[in-house]
């Protein structure tokens, strides 16, 4: 059923939107989903035949089966992508997905770390071995840099231009992007890179990575969550706290500052300005303090009029 439209789709999105190979899976998932379904409710015809009531019905069919709502919306997100797709390249008429709800999503705020806190697990960093200053070079460039763990891990040399101050992140998609590095970030790189990275015995292939262990080898995503949690435990910090945490500090502290978000969008590689908004939640002392300063109905009740 409308395997020729499948094939473009998947086409679609590994040439012109750089899709990795899981995503295109993914994406591949949801609509084999939606065939089985269709196939179930004895329909055959093609792609321009499926309409939004049979959509409707394929949702309440996937909620029966125990799917959560973020696993639902994630769906609904890939059917929609192909159906605007299956538009655009003039297969269908009309987009029958257009008018398709997603179940609302709480969204949940991430995990904040104060500077005071990042400033605690920076200093519970031993520097008396080679391998804490090279975890101080990779926390300083998580926060200052709001990088993924994943495009941590894959940094190269190369992509370091300490004399404008920033960095080439390769980010989802393989899709780049430059990023500003401050400069304490970029002391404890050079530090590093001087006195324990050109030490080291450099497997063949990881020449221009930046990270590596001790075996000359690109770290793991699973070792830098490793060495995290083990300086937030020395840290004395009773917070859910992962590599991401600092990601999310960066983004938030930057807002907080006043940075537009539009800039900040930018730095973190988000498509989307939705996927960053969740950054300007502020603190409610930050927030109650800035009304009481500034609201004029708080400072006429302050005077007690």
């Amino acid at each position: 059923m409308w395997e020729a439209e499948k094939k473009g789709f998947r086409a679609h999105l590994r040439l012109e939107k750089s899709l990795s190979e899981n995503s295109v899976k993914a994406y591949g998932h949801d609509l084999e989903l939606l065939t089985q379904y269709l196939h179930l409710q004895g329909f055959s015809g093609r792609a321009d035949a499926i309409d939004l009531k049979q959509l409707q019905g394929f949702v309440r069919y996937i909620a029966e089966l125990g799917m959560s709502a973020g696993s639902q919306a994630r769906i609904i997100s890939g059917l929609r992508a192909f159906f605007l797709y299956a538009l655009q390249e003039h297969i269908i008429q009309t987009d029958p997905s257009a008018l398709l709800e997603a179940p609302k999503l709480k969204r949940s705020l991430p995990e904040v770390l104060s500077i005071q806190e990042i400033d605690d697990i920076i200093a519970a960093i031993d520097l008396s071995k080679p391998e804490g200053t090279r975890n101080k070079a990779i926390i300083e460039t998580l926060y200052s840099c709001g990088l993924r763990v994943s495009e941590a891990v894959n940094l190269r040399c190369s992509h370091l231009y300490p004399d404008v101050g920033f960095v080439r992140v390769i980010g989802k998609g393989d899709k780049e992007r430059l990023v500003p590095i401050g400069a304490e970030a970029l002391k404890y790189l050079g530090i590093y890179m001087n006195t324990v990275r050109r030490h080291l015995d450099i497997q063949p292939g990881e020449e221009d990575i930046l990270f590596l262990n001790r075996r000359g080898r690109r770290m793991s995503r699973v070792m830098i969550f490793l060495i995290v949690q083990d300086l937030v435990r020395k840290a004395r910090i009773n917070k859910p706290i992962s590599p991401h945490s600092f990601r999310h500090s960066f983004a938030t502290h930057l807002v907080e500052g006043g940075a537009d978000l539009r800039a900040v969008q930018e730095m973190l590689g988000h498509e989307s300005i939705t996927t960053t908004e969740i950054y300007t939640h502020l603190d409610r002392d930050y927030l109650r303090e800035t009304l009481h300063r500034f609201h004029p109905g708080f400072k006429r009740n302050s005077h007690g009029t």
